[in-house]
């Protein structure tokens, strides 16, 4: 039995590590082989074409045959409805297993048919996760809309601009990796970064 570990997390602060060591337990004590791992840093709201490491996560196990991939919590796949669902189909399509840790749920069961109670169960938190994040959002442009009828302003100061070394320190990662030779879009998918982002820190590296 082969696996992928993918795990993502939304910003730069934060780290993947919890998230393999956990699913690399798992593999260890089911005796699955791990062939890859996959550690995505970028927002889960994004479509799936604007996500480099996924994307080259799905061409992985397209070509090498993957049974699972192994991912810590549903959330970590996406929090965009339509996509998560479509990332799904699109393992059930190849014969690919999604096991969710924490839910300890599979899309599909051992004879390799869909798992149409986890299909159902991953329908509802999808939904539910995406409809927390909308809310969420309400509640900020809620609070920014009286704040500002109040007086108060919202922004950065007029005049603020991030310095040149205030980019170099965020983003040392991928001024790493340019220094070393590498494109803008290979960079672009090691990092999970935006084009503009990379290309902004090669100018400053020149």
């Amino acid at each position: 039995m082969t696996s992928v570990i993918f795990t993502r997390v939304s910003t730069n602060v934060q780290d993947n590590e919890r998230q393999v060591q956990e699913l690399k337990q798992y593999a260890s004590n089911m005796n699955i082989d791990v062939l890859n791992v996959y550690k995505e840093k970028i927002s889960g709201a994004k479509q799936n074409d604007e996500r480099p490491i996924l994307e080259d996560m799905v061409s992985f196990i397209k070509a090498n045959d993957v049974d699972k991939v192994l991912v810590w919590e549903l959330s970590r796949i996406g929090r965009n409805t339509i996509e998560v669902l479509k990332t799904i189909k699109m393992l059930n399509d190849n014969g690919v297993s999604l096991y969710i840790k924490n839910y300890n749920l599979e899309t599909l069961n051992e004879d390799g048919s869909i798992n149409p109670l986890s299909q159902f169960m991953i329908q509802i938190l999808t939904s539910v996760s995406e409809m927390e994040k909308t809310q969420i959002r309400q509640r900020i442009e809620s609070g920014y809309n009286q704040y500002r009828q109040n007086g108060g302003k919202v922004g950065r100061k007029s005049g603020y601009k991030k310095n040149d070394v205030d980019v170099l320190s965020q983003h040392k990662d991928v001024a790493k990796l340019l220094k070393q030779g590498l494109s803008v879009r290979k960079v672009m998918k090691l990092t999970g970064k935006s084009s503009g982002t990379v290309q902004k820190v090669s100018k400053l590296i020149k």
